[in-house]
């Protein structure tokens, strides 16, 4: 799959959703500053060779990565208020890790990336307070994916070692708290590793834990 192709997902949601695939890891550091602008830090790590399984004839809905500055360029060129500032891609032991820098303009632009069709993302402000929720694995997803107990059992092996991460930064300060799939306060999870206040706040979870959640992960940031 192309990120052109895929685009009104949202850029960091078509990623999140290749963690389905199981091999593959993605990280997001967001960075807003008081005017609403920023950059976001991204990188995502796919096994070599789920991606050589998705290149083979008849596999093509198994591919694993968007790849490549190019197509990367073009994808975000059609997000006004973003640019990349930076793009890279190497081989590192059994993945392939690839990292890009981008700027954004204004929440919006920032939205756009996380969630064109605003199903995933949403936004709130006002009276100086700011609120993003994000929806990592929607409870649907969730359920789909722990239907079959032996099906999931072998996504935690291939996930092993592959994680989900999300960090947020604000100049003063911000809050994270975890929600469900339908975006409702949850009450924790295990699993996860936070960093619930402060200048950068964040989440990070294995890509197989996140899978194991049948009622779907979400956050809700405040600044």
């Amino acid at each position: 799959m192309k990120l052109s192709r895929a685009l009104a997902g949202g850029l960091l949601m078509v990623l999140l959703l290749f963690t389905m695939n199981s091999c593959f890891g993605v990280s997001a550091s967001i960075s807003v500053r008081a005017d609403g602008s920023g950059k976001i830090l991204l990188e995502y790590r796919v096994s070599q060779m789920a991606e050589s399984l998705g290149r083979l004839d008849g596999n093509e809905r198994w591919h694993t990565a968007p790849v490549g500055r190019a197509d990367f360029q073009r994808s975000l060129e059609r997000l006004p208020g973003m640019r990349l500032k930076s793009f890279s891609e190497k081989n590192s032991g059994a993945d392939i890790v690839t990292s890009a820098e981008i700027e954004f303009k204004t929440i919006d632009a920032l939205l756009a990336f996380l969630d064109g069709n605003g199903r995933y993302a949403q936004f709130s402000g006002g009276g100086g307070t700011n609120r993003l929720k994000i929806v990592l694995l929607d409870a649907e997803a969730g359920r789909a994916a722990n239907a079959d107990t032996d099906l999931a059992a072998l996504l935690g092996e291939l996930s092993r070692g592959y994680e989900v991460h999300i960090s947020f930064t604000a100049a003063g300060g911000a809050s994270l708290s975890l929600l469900d799939g339908a975006g409702k306060q949850s009450g924790g999870v295990q699993a996860a590793r936070l960093v619930p206040a402060g200048k950068t706040v964040s989440l990070t979870i294995g890509t197989g834990e996140l899978l194991n959640l049948s009622q779907g992960l979400g956050l809700e940031i405040d600044w």
